[in-house]
């Protein structure tokens, strides 16, 4: 680890890479930082399986940089849950007012029961609004206001890449795709519903 402390500074911002980091049973389950990935794999507690081109240097050594790795242990985790953001509403609502159907670009997120009468911040009581409908509803509930929701709102189930695709900052590493069976299909969903 004190060989990592000492890596040249030119190097201190490579060492940030993402790295795919693959449960023992080759599931992906998270992705860290290539200073991180290192470090478990001197500890001898992970191997390197995919490498980026270059390597990293300290002072005394190079480095393979890895770009996935493979723990030795098996790592049981519960299945995360998905975290309650504008964007995941958005997402579950597919970009759409749940109120009139609407898709226009203008959207907001809406109290079900507003919170002036004791509504909750939950996935139960919130919903994607156009400007439109959700200046209509203003603090009434939705029978007060006469106007009816599309579906039921619900907590979403997180999907098998969920922990992965939050934390990538753009287009999944190339050499990851053969361990993220059908995480382009689920990308692009995404991408398709918020540009419709």
């Amino acid at each position: 680890m004190s060989m990592l402390a000492q890596t040249e500074p030119s190097q201190r911002s490579h060492t940030q890479s993402p790295v795919l980091v693959l449960n023992q049973n080759y599931e992906p389950i998270n992705v860290c930082t290539l200073r991180r990935a290192l470090v478990l794999v001197f500890c001898d507690k992970a191997e390197i399986i995919e490498a980026y081109g270059s390597p990293v240097y300290s002072q005394c050594f190079s480095y393979e940089a890895p770009s996935v790795i493979r723990l030795f242990q098996l790592i049981r985790r519960p299945r995360p849950r998905v975290k309650l953001t504008r964007r995941e509403v958005f997402i579950r609502d597919r970009y759409t007012c749940q109120y009139c159907g609407g898709a226009n670009g203008d959207l907001t997120l809406d109290h079900v029961i507003p919170r002036s009468k004791g509504g909750a911040h939950t996935w139960e009581n919130l919903v994607t609004a156009c400007r439109h409908c959700n200046h209509r509803k203003g603090g009434k509930t939705v029978q007060e206001a006469r106007m009816k929701l599309m579906v039921t709102p619900y907590e979403p189930r997180a999907g098998v890449y969920y922990s992965i695709e939050r934390r990538l900052h753009s287009a999944a590493i190339e050499n990851w795709m053969k361990f993220l069976p059908g995480l382009e299909t689920a990308s692009n969903l995404a991408l398709s519903l918020s540009s419709d």
